[in-house]
C-alpha cells in the first residue's frame, strides 16, 4: 500500500533543485568563509548571496545605513532559543523582567522562557480564542516597564490559524519592547515581510519550505542587541558562533526562491486542497469538527477531531494504512499530554483528545487527498464499531 504523506508540517520532501545546489557547494570544495585566503573568500561571497537572497525574499534590509541582520543557525529551534534567551538577557544587565507569550507557542518558545523562571523571570501568557487567535486586548495590561521580550507565533502549528502579529508589534513598539514572532511554519506557505510586520526577530527554518535539513535563521532589527548562547567563534558578529555551513545555506536561498517563483499558485493549490480534504471528512463523518475553521488559516494545515476517539490510536490505525499524519507537534512526538494548543483554546475534552493534524504540501496531490479522505473514513468507522 502505497504511503500517503501529510505530515508536512514535520518536514517537507526537499526540492530536487536544493539538492542539486546544496551538492554542487559541496562538490565544489568549497572552503571555510572565515578563511582569509581566495577560497575562503569565495565561499564567503557564496555565504553572504545566500544571506542576501533571504533577506530580500522575506523583507529584511541588509542594505540600510542600519541593517537588519540574517544570523544563520542549525535549525528553527536554535534560533527561538537565541531570540528568546539572547534578547532578553541583553536587554537585562541588572535584575529578571518579564516576558509575555501566547498560549500557543512551540515548545522551542515555551521552553526556554521557562528556563528563565528559575533565573527569577516573570512569565506572562495572551489566551486566546476558541479559534485559536491571540487576543490582543490580553497584551496592553502586561506591557509594563519591566517586560523585556514579547513572543507571539505567526501561523500555528496544530491548527494552521494565523495570528495578529502586525498588530502586536504596534503595540509592542509603541512600548518600546521588542516582539520576536516563530514563523516557521508561515514561510513558504505565504508572503512574510519582516519591515512591514514590524516585529524585532523572526524565526525560520529551512526544512519547512523543502530546503534541506539542518539550517534555520534569526532575523533581527537593525536595533535589538542580543547576547550569544554560544562561545568560540567570531562569526556572525560572534552572535552565532561556529563554521557556518555554506552548503546548507545557499540550499535554504535556493528554496525561498523557487518559492517566491510560484508563490501565489502554491498558496491557491494547498487552499484548494485542503478544502477538498476537510469536506471529504465532514461530508463522510459529520461529527468531525475542524478545530480553528472560523479563523484565517495557513493553506496546508487541517486539525481535525473526531470526537469519541483516542487521537493517537487513530494516528497508529491510519499509519497501518498508509495514511501519515500527527497528532500535534512533532518535537512533542511520544508525550502522552493532551495538545497545549487545542487546551489552550478550551475546547471540550472529547475533541482535544480526539484530533489529529494533517498538512498537505507542494507533493500532494489531489489523488491523494482523496484517497486519504476514503481510507480515514474506513478507518474511522471500524474503531467507532
Amino acid at each position: 500500500m502505497e504511503m500517503i504523506y501529510l505530515d508536512h508540517n514535520a518536514t517537507t520532501p526537499t526540492r530536487p533543485e536544493v539538492i542539486d545546489a546544496v551538492a554542487r557547494v559541496m562538490r565544489d570544495g568549497y572552503a571555510n568563509p572565515a578563511s582569509q585566503h581566495r577560497p575562503g573568500q569565495r565561499a564567503h561571497r557564496a555565504l553572504d548571496r545566500a544571506r542576501e537572497t533571504v533577506a530580500h525574499v522575506l523583507g529584511a534590509d541588509l542594505s540600510a545605513s542600519n541593517p537588519d541582520r540574517v544570523i544563520f543557525t542549525g535549525s528553527g529551534t536554535e534560533a527561538n532559543n537565541l531570540a528568546v534567551l539572547g534578547i532578553v538577557r541583553a536587554r537585562s544587565r541588572e535584575k529578571p523582567g518579564r516576558v509575555i507569550l501566547s498560549a500557543i507557542e512551540h515548545a522551542s518558545v515555551i521552553e526556554p522562557a521557562e528556563h528563565l523562571l528559575e533565573e527569577g523571570w516573570r512569565l506572562d501568557t495572551l489566551g486566546v480564542t476558541p479559534d485559536g487567535v491571540v487576543r490582543v486586548e490580553d497584551l496592553p495590561p502586561l506591557l509594563s516597564p519591566d517586560t523585556r521580550l514579547v513572543s507571539v507565533m505567526l501561523g500555528n502549528h496544530e491548527t494552521g490559524v494565523l495570528q495578529p502579529v502586525g498588530e502586536l508589534a504596534s503595540l509592542c513598539n509603541q512600548a518600546g519592547v521588542p516582539l520576536h514572532s516563530d514563523a516557521v511554519q508561515a514561510v513558504g506557505k505565504q508572503q512574510v515581510h519582516f519591515r512591514r510586520l514590524g516585529v524585532a526577530a523572526l524565526t525560520i527554518a529551512a526544512h519547512k519550505f523543502q530546503g534541506p535539513l539542518g539550517i534555520g535563521s534569526l532575523l533581527l532589527r537593525h536595533d535589538i542587541l542580543v547576547e550569544p548562547l554560544l562561545f568560540g567563534g567570531h562569526q556572525q558578529d560572534g552572535l552565532r558562533p561556529g563554521t557556518e555551513s555554506v552548503a546548507l545555506a545557499v540550499g535554504m536561498a535556493t528554496a525561498l526562491e523557487l518559492w517566491q517563483k510560484e508563490e501565489h499558485e502554491h498558496r491557491r493549490r494547498l487552499t484548494e486542497l485542503r478544502q477538498r480534504f476537510e469536506r471529504g471528512l465532514t461530508a463522510g463523518f459529520p461529527g468531525a469538527v475542524v478545530n480553528g475553521a472560523g479563523a484565517e488559516r495557513l493553506p496546508h494545515t487541517a486539525s481535525i477531531a473526531f470526537p469519541g476517539l483516542d487521537g493517537q490510536v487513530l494516528l497508529l490505525a491510519l499509519d497501518s494504512v498508509g495514511v501519515a499524519c500527527s497528532v500535534g507537534s512533532a518535537c512533542s512526538s511520544g508525550s502522552t499530554e493532551l495538545s497545549p494548543t487545542l487546551r489552550a483554546m478550551a475546547l471540550p475534552q472529547d475533541v482535544v483528545a480526539g484530533s489529529l493534524r494533517f498538512s498537505l504540501g507542494a507533493t500532494t496531490t489531489e489523488a491523494e487527498v482523496d484517497e486519504a479522505v476514503r481510507r480515514i473514513l474506513k478507518v474511522v468507522a471500524e474503531l467507532r464499531g
